[in-house]
C-alpha cells in the first residue's frame, strides 16, 4: 500500500481538489445520516471526512502524515484497513473509502470487507468511490501502486458476497482523477454529478448496505 514517498511523488497536496470534494459529498450526504457515525477508511488528506456532516467522524489511514489533514472535528487513527480491532463491533452507520480497493490484494480487500462489516451497525452502508476497469483500462496501472483490476460488476459482486445489498451502483461516476479534470466552481460541478452524462468519468459509485446475515 502507499507509503510516504508515495504521498509526496505521486499525490501532492492540492487545495483545488478539496473545492471538487466540498461537493462530492454534498451529492452524497443523501445517504448519509447527520447524526451518523462515519469512518473514512484510506482517508488520504481527509477531503471527504472533513466535508460530510456527521455527528461523529473518524478518519483512518497507514500513512502517518495523514493526521495533520484531518479537521478538529475529526479522530484520525493510523492504521492499516484490514485490521481495524481500534474499533468496536457494530460502531459505526457509515464506511467511506475513496480509490483504496485497487492498492489491496485479493486477500487485503476480502479482509477489509470482513472488518468494514463487523464495525457496521445493521442496515449500516458502505460507500465506495473506486476506479472502474472498465473504462480506466488505459491510466490504471500507471499508478505502480495499484495491485487489483476492479469493474463495476466485479467489486459489486465482491461487496455482495461479503454481507451487502448493493443499493446504489454508478458504472460512470468521476474522473480518474480529480487533479484538473474538473471545474472548481461550485455549481459546475454540482451539475456534473447530477447530470446522467459524464464525460471523463472513469470511476464509479458503490453503495452497500449491511444485511442482518453475512454471505
Amino acid at each position: 500500500m502507499p507509503d510516504s514517498e508515495y504521498y509526496k511523488n505521486r499525490l501532492s497536496f492540492d487545495s483545488g481538489r478539496d473545492k471538487v470534494w466540498i461537493e462530492v459529498a454534498r451529492f452524497l450526504q443523501k445517504y448519509v445520516p447527520k447524526d451518523a457515525v462515519v469512518l473514512d477508511i484510506g482517508a488520504g488528506y481527509c477531503s471527504f471526512i472533513n466535508n460530510i456532516k456527521a455527528k461523529e467522524k473518524h478518519a483512518l489511514d497507514l500513512y502517518k502524515g495523514f493526521v495533520k489533514y484531518a479537521s478538529k472535528e475529526v479522530k484520525p487513527v493510523v492504521g492499516n484497513c484490514t485490521d481495524l480491532s481500534n474499533f468496536k463491533n457494530n460502531s459505526f452507520d457509515v464506511v467511506f473509502s475513496s480509490n483504496l480497493f485497487e492498492h489491496l490484494t485479493q486477500e487485503e480487500a476480502k479482509k477489509t470487507l470482513r472488518e468494514v462489516f463487523r464495525v457496521l451497525k445493521s442496515d449500516g452502508r458502505i460507500i465506495v468511490v473506486q476506479p472502474n476497469f472498465r473504462y480506466s483500462y488505459k491510466d490504471y496501472f500507471d499508478d505502480y501502486t495499484h495491485k487489483t483490476i476492479y469493474t463495476d460488476n466485479g467489486l459489486s459482486d465482491l461487496i455482495k458476497r461479503h454481507g451487502f445489498k448493493i443499493i446504489k451502483r454508478e458504472n460512470r461516476f468521476l474522473p480518474f482523477s480529480l487533479k484538473s479534470r474538473l471545474p472548481k466552481f461550485g455549481f459546475l460541478i454540482r451539475m456534473y454529478l447530477m447530470s446522467p452524462f459524464k464525460p471523463l468519468a472513469k470511476q464509479m459509485l458503490l453503495i452497500g448496505e449491511k444485511k442482518n446475515v453475512e454471505g
